[in-house]
């Protein structure tokens, strides 16, 4: 997903790229410090998504979407504001959500959701007629699983088990090629036996000599996290 960010306020620039960094199937191909310059950007670079700032020095975020409006090939815009305020104007010119600052990562990891559904269907729709679902063996029947949906997966012996908030699929997939099919979504190996979602992690807990285990969102079992992994773990979650 291409994506570019439209802010006069560096650090609130930096902050996105940072909390973007997490998503490993996004990409910030240009930022601007005005919508005048984003317009070049978005011409330009052609991004997916637009990250847009409203109040702004001269031409408005708002001003900005509407002009965009009357591209044939538009990118879906998402307003990160300091302001509550204009959520109706945003609401009229499409915008798929509507993000306050100070950042919450729970809130933007909705909007990534919504967001990579409405590109995702797009590129779906001109390549390939794919649901981009897996497909696991629950009792004597198939089952199809959406990845948004998986908290965890882990490899026990010489089974892959695939956990969710409602349920434990078992799948004969090994774990290095389920991490491949999932490529384009936030998941992390953080034990050569164990991939986790990374928007349902909720803490990390030390358990000694530098390892850790994690408490993910729904599930009741801790996660242990390799001793290597650590570092590049509280990397992509940590502002």
């Amino acid at each position: 997903m291409r994506v570019a960010i439209i802010d006069d306020e560096p650090y609130s620039r930096e902050e996105m790229k940072h909390l973007l960094s997490g998503y490993p199937w996004v990409e910030v191909v240009g930022e601007a410090s005005s919508a005048e310059k984003g317009l070049e950007v978005i011409l330009t670079k052609n991004p997916d998504v637009l990250f847009l700032d409203i109040e702004m020095p001269g031409m408005s975020g708002v001003d900005l979407a509407e002009t965009l409006q009357k591209m044939k090939h538009k990118p879906e815009i998402v307003f990160a504001t300091a302001y509550p305020d204009y959520a109706l104007k945003a609401f009229r010119v499409e915008a798929v959500d509507y993000l306050l600052k100070p950042f919450e990562e729970s809130q933007l990891a909705q909007t990534m959701e919504r967001l990579k559904s409405l590109v995702k269907i797009e590129t779906e729709t001109r390549e390939s007629p794919s649901l981009g679902k897996l497909a696991v063996q629950d009792e004597d029947k198939i089952v199809f699983i959406s990845p948004q949906d998986i908290l965890y997966i882990f490899r026990e012996e010489r089974e892959t088990f695939i956990c969710t908030e409602k349920k434990k699929y078992t799948c004969r997939l090994p774990i290095k090629d389920l991490e491949a099919k999932l490529a384009t979504y936030p998941f992390f190996r953080v034990h050569k036996s164990y991939l986790v979602q990374l928007p349902f992690v909720e803490e990390l807990i030390p358990w000694g000599s530098g390892v850790y285990q994690l408490k993910v969102h729904g599930a009741d079992e801790a996660i242990p996290v390799s001793r290597n992994y650590v570092k590049e773990l509280r990397e992509r979650l940590e502002l």
